[in-house]
């Protein structure tokens, strides 16, 4: 990005960005084979906490009104009930699929426990995957890592620099960090074919041994950066959007774990410079003020 550049608009028209804030890739995937179970585990592994929750109690009301439909369709195959009550079906298949044990309500026929022994098979079944899945997402460690809204460009030593910062919110480190930041554009080859392209952004220092508290991720705007001689107008036809991704060893779980960001153009302040997180309190102990992360301080253009 030349320095004769125009500020960053607030927004970009054209296209909508390709990259979430979270980094993840906003395209509809279509034309592959749909498949109902292809990858049942993946998704509720990464399914939010309320989601997998909302459909462990629906597939567990849904199995218990299919037993309950077995039974009625047995006639008065159950002990104490009444005659075609649905609900009375539905809570002995409840007892059955628990194994909570019968207290009034017992099977009858030889029709009933032969669906008492297939749902008793199913019970057992669900409950396994159920304490498994439960298991994975409890033990998986995860990042608590904070982000700025906004990446700033100003001068260090007399270059142009690319800044945003990083925090950890958790009080334990990680391990080894890395970041690699990338920039993504558009781009046109000679022979008129269009294609959407990483270029890698080098960084004054790309590793941390220990994150504990925030990190100033740099990256200068020399002729080794893609931004470099760009103006703004060039880097709105190519749509260009900056990717970093944090990899490090978590320092609780020594397990590998990792974080990423989106920055569009329109996330990016010039001229500015972030406001400190770090101080002290009246006791002369060191604090981290993560509220701040986000805060940006305008600097004097330069004449």
């Amino acid at each position: 990005m030349s320095d004769s550049s125009p500020a960053m608009p607030a927004a970009t028209n054209g296209p909508s960005r390709s990259l979430a804030r979270d980094g993840s890739f906003e395209t509809r995937r279509v034309g592959a084979k749909a498949e109902v179970f292809g990858d049942v585990y993946h998704a509720l592994i990464s399914a939010s906490w309320p989601l997998f929750l909302a459909g462990v109690a629906l597939a567990y009301v849904m199995v218990n009104a299919v037993f309950a439909t077995a039974y009625l369709a047995g006639g008065d195959c159950i002990e104490n009930t009444r005659p075609n009550s649905f609900a009375d079906a539905f809570f002995f298949s409840v007892q059955t699929l628990a194994t909570i044990g019968y207290g009034g309500m017992a099977p009858r026929t030889t029709y009933a426990h032969i669906v008492v022994a297939v749902e008793a098979l199913v019970g057992l079944l669900g409950f396994a995957v159920g304490t498994g899945l439960m298991f994975t997402k409890f033990a998986r460690p995860t990042t608590r890592v904070l982000w700025s809204n906004t990446a700033v460009v100003s001068k260090r030593n007399g270059v142009p620099h690319l800044l945003f910062r990083v925090a950890n919110v958790r009080s334990n480190h990680i391990v080894e960090a890395t970041i690699r930041v990338s920039m993504l554009m558009t781009e046109t080859t000679t022979e008129g074919e269009t294609m959407r392209r990483f270029y890698d952004m080098p960084l004054v220092r790309s590793q941390n041994p220990i994150f504990a508290l925030t990190w100033l991720v740099m990256h200068p705007i020399d002729e080794r950066s893609p931004m470099f001689g760009k103006s703004t107008e060039e880097l709105l036809t190519g749509r260009a959007e900056i990717l970093a991704i944090l990899v490090g060893v978590d320092g609780t779980f020594s397990q590998t774990v990792h974080d990423r960001h989106a920055y569009a153009l329109d996330d990016i302040i010039e001229n500015a410079r972030f406001a400190d997180m770090i101080g002290m309190d009246p006791k002369g102990k060191r604090t981290l003020d993560l509220g701040r992360i986000h805060d940006v301080v305008r600097l004097a253009e330069a004449p």
